[in-house]
Parts: structure tokens; sequence; C-alpha cells
């Protein structure tokens, strides 16, 4: 089943827009029910802008009304006559020249929203340069006054999940390189406190009840 474009902001869109049960958005949008719930939440996708898939075509009004009335009922596409964008899987990532200059707020955004992201792992995000992000980075870009951070998403400059692999990547490399972390110690019998074991109890003194007795007798 095709997918709409950015199925977490569709997704965002849906739930702040629509009364369609989580399980029709999830299916529609291609996400686990419960990420569905953690968007309706607020757990997740907080930064996502919700994307519209009525105003781009994806989905009709009709569609959306006819599943809300029907839970039980899918979401179907709106089917487009327009040619789908063949998929480059190999060679340098091309950006039109009307988004070449967003390149600098969206290294910003991932800058500073994914600071365990490699500067290798942004070029190839984004494709630009290594030597951009460093300038983005210690503020000495020529624009550096006018960039203001944005989702490299939105903007259109890459895909969410290729953004959410890549950082689950630099989690795990973060994780790797801080390694094992040290137990915590046990606590040692010398601990500042006395430990006085049960057996070691004062013993009390044994009382004579007959002597008492002819003593007051």
């Amino acid at each position: 089943m095709a997918l709409p474009l950015m199925p977490k902001a569709t997704a965002v869109w849906l739930v702040e827009n629509t009364t369609l049960t989580f399980d029709q958005i999830a299916e529609f949008c291609g996400l686990h029910k419960l990420e569905v719930q953690a968007i309706a939440d607020g757990e997740v996708a907080v930064s996502i802008v919700g994307l519209d898939p009525v105003f781009n075509g994806q989905l009709s009004q009709d569609e959306i009304k006819r599943c809300e009335a029907d839970p039980r009922g899918r979401l179907k596409m709106t089917k487009s006559d327009l040619p789908q964008p063949v998929m480059r899987t190999k060679g340098a990532r091309y950006t039109p020249v009307s988004k070449r200059g967003e390149k600098p707020d969206a290294i910003a955004y991932l800058v500073k929203n994914y600071p365990d992201l490699l500067d290798a792992q942004i070029a190839r995000l984004l494709g630009t340069t290594k030597e951009t992000i460093a300038k983005v980075r210690d503020r000495s870009h020529w624009n550096t006054s006018n960039i203001k951070p944005q989702n490299p998403v939105l903007l259109g400059l890459c895909k969410q999940a290729d953004l959410e692999a890549a950082a689950k990547r630099a989690e795990r490399r973060v994780i790797r390189e801080r390694g094992p972390q040290p137990k915590a110690p046990k606590p040692s019998a010398d601990d500042g406190f006395i430990h006085t074991p049960s057996s070691q109890q004062d013993e009390q003194p044994e009382i004579d009840h007959d002597a008492m007795i002819r003593s007051l007798g």
C-alpha cells in the first residue's frame, strides 16, 4: 500500500483535525497504533507541523467523513494521474536551486535538536558539505545573522524516515562509545555504623527469686 508524503506530519494533521481512530490513522500513514497514540498525547512528533493530505490531493474530505462515521472503515488514498517520482538510491543528493538557500537553516535545526549527529550524517541527509556545517556550527557563515533553525523535513530537504534512521544510528554510536556503565559498589562493613551480631547481645543477669522471697519474709 502506498503511503502519504511525510507520514508522521500527515498523522499529526489527522490527529488534530479529525475524529478518526488511532487504528485508521496508523494504517493510512504506515505507523504503529501506539505511535499515533503517542502523537495524540504529545509525547512524540512535538516539533512536527501537520501536513494536510486533503490540500495536497492525497485524501478527499468525503473519504475522511466516511471513515469518521465508520470506525471500521479504512482510508483510501486519492489516485493521482501524475507520474510517481523515481527513487534515487545512489549518487549525490540533488537539491533544487530554490531550496539551496534553506540548507543553513536546516543545518542549524539539526545541530540544535540532534546534537549526536555527525557532520558526515548531516551532509548526507541534506546534500551539503562538512565545511558549510562547520561554519554554521561556529557561526562564521556569511549569512549567520539571517539563519533560523527550520525542520529539513518540512523544507523538503530530507525524509522523516531518513532523519529518524540517522538519529537512531547516532544514538547507538554514542552508547557504544560510552561503553558499559560501572556497577554501583556494594556497601562495605566499614560504613561508619557499628554492626553488632544478634548472637552477641548483652546478657541479662539471672534473678534469684528464692533470695528475694526470703528477704521479704
